[in-house]
């Protein structure tokens, strides 16, 4: 061994066993002063002001930058953050975006190295930083600590069909059906329909009041069509899910046509598109919607809606907007009482940037904010349904929560491409389409599945 070489090693070695800590392998030394950027849409730092305030007093080294950005820069922003080296190192991505951004994002550990403080001594008491090796979270308890739809979101397989973990949620929103009090009471209609079936049909048609000239004056539901209906694509393809449809096979083949072991000949998803597109065809007894009427957001809020589909955000939209508004929300419709339950699934992932200089300290952030006891204060603050098992029984005492938190058992999602915008767009031009030309209603179908399926490849 050179002297030169042997100097070198000695100070190397010297360095490690003076500072008494081990660089992580996530890059990271434990005790150093550490400041965290963490990029979220909607929620502003206030919903998140304990959970840091918590998280400091045990890790006092690390600082959270916390940072809102309006969701309709949020993309851009983040891209061209990330691009150049400035970029956040931890963000929030859409359920539906979560294999689109999988090359830009970290995946858990097993294993961390943080610092926290501990109290020392017995008669002079001092605080001091220590370093521990801690475990993250075992897919076993993924599975068993958050609802179902979170595991089939957020855990992918690499390439050597090893199963990772991409991000976790702080909650889960479910699609639920919004109702005006006053004009089901004016139809004579107790409540609102549980189920697709006859008896919705005969409500939205009673529903629904058009002028002598055949305007819509008052829309019984919002379906049918897709620019001005909220979230009209998630209701179409709740609609698909819940009739049967395999929305992607094991191969990765978009149809909208596959029933697993459903009846041969019988196409779930054509008769989803046809039903739905029922409500905007002037010839069916349903005919509700067109074109020229308001976003349903609007029509609900002004009283000329009876019906529409929400997310649990909605409430205080449509309470701040028409704070005299009589409306109630209740569970979204089903097949049958006897057919398998299913609801739509809509959330955030909170996930660690791959280019993150402190991957170990962001991942312990996250996995302490989506505790139990510090997931309840964020959750407490913005009003919205958990995504954690252990407190859906306490949500479902929440007057404005409980039909979303009863759905959260149910809910699902499916893979929607590397790019969810552009399959969006294809979804509703299918809706268009069919709508239009009802005859050709089955190429409509066929055309929108294998354009959805270019999005599903790279």
């Amino acid at each position: 061994m050179t002297k030169k070489f042997f100097n070198i090693f000695l100070i190397f070695f010297l360095l490690l066993t003076t500072t008494g800590c081990q660089l992580s392998s996530h890059g990271d030394d434990p005790r150093e002063e550490i400041t965290l950027k963490y990029w979220r849409v909607f929620d502003g730092r206030d919903a998140f002001s304990e959970i840091i305030e918590r998280f400091n007093e045990r890790h006092p080294n690390i600082t959270i930058e916390y940072r809102k950005i309006r969701y309709e820069d949020y993309r851009d922003e983040l891209l061209n953050a990330m691009a150049e080296d400035r970029g956040p190192d931890i963000f929030t991505i859409h359920n539906t975006w979560v294999r689109e951004y999988k090359n830009r994002i970290d995946t858990m550990p097993e294993s961390l190295k943080i610092s926290r403080m501990v109290e020392t001594g017995t008669i002079k008491k001092e605080r001091e930083l220590v370093v521990d090796t801690v475990s993250t979270m075992s897919l076993r308890e993924l599975r068993n600590n958050f609802v179902d739809v979170v595991y089939d979101d957020v855990v992918i397989k690499n390439e050597y069909e090893e199963e990772e973990v991409y991000g976790l949620p702080l909650s889960v929103d479910t699609l639920a059906m919004y109702y005006n009090r006053d004009l089901l009471n004016n139809a004579g209609i107790v409540s609102p329909p549980k189920y697709w079936d006859r008896e919705f049909q005969r409500s939205v048609a009673e529903l629904t009041k058009q002028d002598s000239r055949g305007n819509i004056v008052q829309s019984g539901i919002a379906m049918g069509g897709s620019d001005n209906i909220e979230r009209s694509v998630d209701i179409l393809s709740i609609l698909m899910m819940q009739n049967g449809s395999e929305m992607m096979n094991e191969r990765g083949s978009v149809l909208f046509a596959e029933s697993p072991g459903g009846s041969r000949g019988y196409n779930p998803g054509l008769e989803a598109l046809r039903f739905y597109t029922d409500f905007a065809n002037p010839a069916k007894e349903v005919y509700c919607w067109n074109d020229n009427l308001d976003d349903s957001i609007k029509l609900f809020t002004e009283g000329k809606l009876a019906m529409m589909f929400g997310y649990s955000y909605h409430v205080p939209e449509i309470k701040s907007t028409a704070p005299n508004l009589r409306f109630d929300v209740t569970s979204l419709p089903q097949i049958s009482e006897s057919s398998r339950q299913i609801n739509h699934a809509n959330y955030w992932v909170e996930v660690v940037s791959h280019k993150s200089d402190h991957k170990d300290a962001a991942w312990n952030f996250l996995l302490f904010a989506t505790q139990e006891e510090q997931a309840k204060t964020y959750l407490d603050r913005t009003k919205k349904p958990t995504a954690l098992k252990s407190l859906i029984e306490e949500q479902r005492e929440d007057e404005d929560l409980e039909v979303f938190a009863d759905q959260l058992l149910t809910a699902r999602s499916w893979y929607q491409g590397y790019d969810s915008s552009a399959m969006e767009e294809v979804m509703r031009e299918m809706i268009d389409d069919a709508r239009n030309n009802p005859q050709e209603i089955e190429d409509a179908i066929t055309r929108g599945a294998s354009r959805v399926g270019q999005t599903t490849r790279r």
